[in-house]
């Protein structure tokens, strides 16, 4: 028998490590990208508010008042309780590298959009009633948000993380649109708190697969 058969039938292919860099370096592009056609160009400096100003328009509409609760279940609170919930999952599925790894990216993703506003701080077009203050970009209530999501597919069991994948992606935008809604950010400011949190996620990941590939789990003899 081949050497490579039977080393690989005795041990699985683990996945590599150039997928999650690779996006997470194409998040970290992105949020930059985003921030230099959000602050240096004229047009979409008009054409972020007047998106915003689509999104105001449904302040009055029945989606109102659910998109006014959702942000307000991300309070520090709240998401430390959900992120206690997620690692204790991950603890209960007997991957504490992964718990580890979700202990510093749900710290770490809401702590960075934290530190960027003040610096990436701009002024916003106003149009009509509606002025978003300049330290806005990125939103940390959407980084909160994707970076929940994110990890929920993360520690849920393969068979059940499509499904997980919908709901998760679906509470990270109804999130992102009642910041709109209720004229808590502009557009670019909830896409840039969604770009953290994949980039966080995203080194998480490879973090999670470069340990497993370095110190490999014991297998006990059964």
């Amino acid at each position: 028998m081949p050497r490579a058969f039977a080393a690989g039938r005795g041990e699985r292919r683990r996945p590599g490590l150039a997928g999650p860099l690779w996006l997470a370096q194409l998040a970290l592009l992105a949020l930059v990208l985003v921030w230099v056609v959000a602050e240096l160009v004229p047009a979409a400096h008009l054409r972020d508010a007047l998106l915003l100003q689509h999104f105001v328009a449904l302040e009055d509409s029945r989606i109102s008042g659910l998109t006014n609760v959702l942000p307000r279940l991300l309070n520090p609170l709240l998401f430390t309780l959900w992120g206690v919930a997620l690692v204790l999952v991950a603890l209960a599925r007997h991957r504490p590298r992964l718990a580890f790894a979700l202990v510093l990216v749900l710290a770490l993703a809401p702590l960075t959009a934290e530190i960027l506003k003040p610096l990436l701080a701009h002024p916003h077009v106003r149009i009509g009633y509606t002025q978003i203050g300049a330290s806005s970009y990125p939103s940390g209530h959407s980084t909160a948000a994707a970076i929940l999501a994110i990890s929920a597919v993360l520690v849920a069991p393969r068979g059940a993380r499509p499904l997980v994948a919908v709901f998760a992606c679906a509470f990270a935008l109804a999130v992102g649109a009642g910041l709109l809604i209720h004229a808590w950010h502009m557009p670019s400011d909830v896409l840039g708190g969604y770009l953290v949190a994949l980039f966080w996620s995203a080194l998480a990941v490879a973090g999670v697969r470069a340990s497993e590939r370095r110190w490999p789990r014991r297998r006990t003899a059964h």
